[in-house]
C-alpha cells in the first residue's frame, strides 16, 4: 500500500495486533505485518547477565528518556539493509509528538552508544528497533527500559519477532492467539511511560533487577 501513515493509522494497526515495514529503505511501499509467533519480552524475565550487571555498576554512562528520539530512530536506520523508509521515520517523528513514541538513550562522553525506541497503547510496549554504538549499549538500554516500563505499570513488551540477541536477555516466542489475549488484556489498562522520571542511577537498577529476578 502507499506510504501514508497517520498517527491514528498507526495506533489502529498497533491495537489489531499488526506493525508496518517497508521492503528497504528507498521502497515507496509499506505492509502490515503479523506474525504467526510472536516475540515477546516478559517484564519479569529481563535477563540480567553477571557481565551485563558488572558493566551497568561501573557507571561512566548516562541513561534518558526522550532526550532525542529522532537521534535514535536514525541510528537504527543507519545499516546497509534497513525497513525503515523515509515515509516511516516521517510517521514515528509525528507519533512521538502526539506522545505514543518513545526512545531510551544510553550517552558516553556525549555521543549516542546505544538505544531503543517503540511505541506504547495501553500498558503495552511496541519495540521498534535498538542500536548498540559502543559495547553493551542496546542491552543497556533495554534494562533501563525494562526497569522502568515496570515501575510505570506496563504489562506487555512486544519485540515482534525473536533474534538470538533476545533470546539471550529473556524474550521467547508465543503463538499469535497467545500474543493477541495478552494484547487485550494490556490495552484494557492504562501507563503512562512519563508518569514517572526515568532512574538513570545503573546500580538502582541492577539491584531492582537483582531482586526480582
Amino acid at each position: 500500500m502507499p506510504a501514508f501513515l497517520p498517527p491514528e493509522v498507526l495506533l489502529r494497526g498497533y491495537a489489531a495486533g499488526v506493525f508496518p515495514m517497508a521492503e528497504g529503505r528507498d521502497n515507496p511501499e509499506v505492509f502490515w505485518v503479523d506474525p504467526k509467533r510472536r516475540g515477546v519480552l516478559p517484564l519479569d524475565g529481563f535477563h540480567l547477565s553477571r557481565s551485563l550487571a558488572r558493566r551497568m555498576r561501573r557507571g561512566g554512562y548516562r541513561a534518558s528518556l526522550n532526550a532525542d528520539f529522532e537521534a535514535v530512530l536514525d541510528a537504527c536506520a543507519d545499516r546497509a539493509e534497513t525497513w525503515i523508509s523515509a515515509p516511516i521515520r516521517d510517521a514515528y517523528i509525528a507519533l512521538h509528538a502526539r506522545g505514543h513514541a518513545h526512545s531510551i538513550e544510553i550517552w558516553e562522553e556525549g555521543a549516542l552508544a546505544g538505544g531503543v525506541y517503540g511505541v506504547t497503547l495501553g500498558r503495552a510496549f511496541f519495540g521498534e528497533s535498538m542500536v548498540s554504538r559502543r559495547t553493551d549499549g542496546s542491552k543497556r538500554a533495554l534494562a533501563h527500559l525494562v526497569d522502568h516500563l515496570r515501575r510505570c505499570g506496563y504489562t506487555l513488551f512486544d519485540t515482534q519477532f525473536l533474534t538470538d540477541h533476545l533470546a539471550r536477555l529473556g524474550a521467547v516466542e508465543i503463538s499469535r492467539a497467545a500474543y493477541r489475549a495478552r494484547l487485550a488484556t494490556a490495552l484494557g489498562g492504562e501507563a503512562d511511560i512519563t508518569a514517572l522520571p526515568l532512574d538513570a542511577d545503573p546500580v538502582q537498577v541492577v539491584q531492582r533487577m537483582t531482586q526480582t529476578s
